[in-house]
């Protein structure tokens, strides 16, 4: 399946896969987890390549050899958090692109529920996102950031307010409600895990 790049949009858009967090509760890298058979890395790069022309790993210096011949990474580099890390990194090295973002622990996660995502872009507004079907907020971590949006999360950062999905309730977001909700199932944990594979998905 191919779908075009930038449907509404004007930036221009590429993909990151946010794979630096030390998957404490999890007990073993969330990113290498081979729900579909691959390294969950893997698949969500080929998920994102249908869409957009470049995807890159967001992760941390010493993960590096742990993702095989992949060449596109940007490495944690600046002085932030958990997920903002990885995201100001991204923005650090092109300010003026927007980034269509997804964590590595969404085992469920298809490129249908990105392409809609994508179809929805409102690049007047500072980001483009769904709802969690959790806590009915903005879900950070399955995102389309623009350079705005990433503007104010280096601000709030640099004003100790670690977390993306606090400023993305700060911020004008065009919020969509995802027809395919069930693939936002997040998996933290071992038991979460065996949920997914067990979905059969």
């Amino acid at each position: 399946m191919t779908f075009p790049n930038n449907l509404n949009g004007t930036a221009n858009i590429k993909g990151l896969i946010l794979c630096g967090g030390y998957s404490t509760r999890m007990q073993e890298d969330k990113s290498m987890i081979a729900y579909h058979g691959v390294p969950q890395w893997k698949y969500l790069a080929e998920v994102l390549q249908q869409l957009v022309p470049e995807v890159y790993l967001s992760c941390r210096e010493d993960q590096l050899p742990g993702f095989e011949s992949y060449d596109r990474f940007i490495v944690d580099s600046v002085p932030a958090k958990g997920p903002s890390a990885g995201l100001l990194s991204a923005h650090q090295k092109e300010p003026g692109t927007a980034w269509l973002v997804v964590a590595c622990d969404l085992p469920l996660l298809s490129a249908e529920s990105l392409h809609y995502l994508l179809q929805h872009r409102n690049p007047a507004k500072a980001a483009t996102t769904f709802v969690s079907p959790v806590n009915h907020l903005a879900e950070p971590l399955i995102t389309i950031w623009e350079p705005a949006a990433l503007n104010a999360l280096k601000r709030n950062v640099e004003n100790g307010m670690n977390c993306p999905r606090k400023t993305l309730l700060n911020i004008d977001i065009e919020l969509l409600n995802n027809p395919r909700a069930e693939e936002q199932f997040n998996a933290n944990t071992p038991e979460d895990r065996d949920t997914a594979l067990k979905s059969g998905r």
